[in-house]
């Protein structure tokens, strides 16, 4: 499985890095055929408190799934955004698995 990470305009730090693919690996627990995952940061504008937006897409055979979320950090909008997809990725198993 590969993990792409994409900043836009800003830098993301090794530490959010690393952090972000731990956590996209964990998404191999729901579908075993994870192709890629493509995470893009970016900090929304106007400059409020919740403006840290993720967007991730998982692409799996016959599909891809995508996630966006807007939290306070980086961290907690990914987090949520691969909870959702682990919810994606169930649905979409049992999909293939019914047909």
């Amino acid at each position: 499985m590969e993990v792409r990470i994409q900043s836009i305009h800003f830098d993301a730090s090794e530490q959010l890095q690393s952090f972000i693919q731990k956590k996209a690996l964990k998404l191999e627990k729901f579908h075993d055929d994870i192709k890629i995952v493509e995470v893009s940061l970016k900090v929304v504008k106007p400059e409020t408190a919740i403006n840290k937006e993720a967007g991730v897409k998982v692409m799996v055979p016959n599909g891809e799934l995508y996630a966006n979320k807007i939290c306070d950090s980086f961290e907690q909008a990914v987090d949520e955004a691969l909870e959702a997809l682990g919810k994606q990725l169930l649905k979409h198993k049992e999909k293939l698995r019914n047909k």
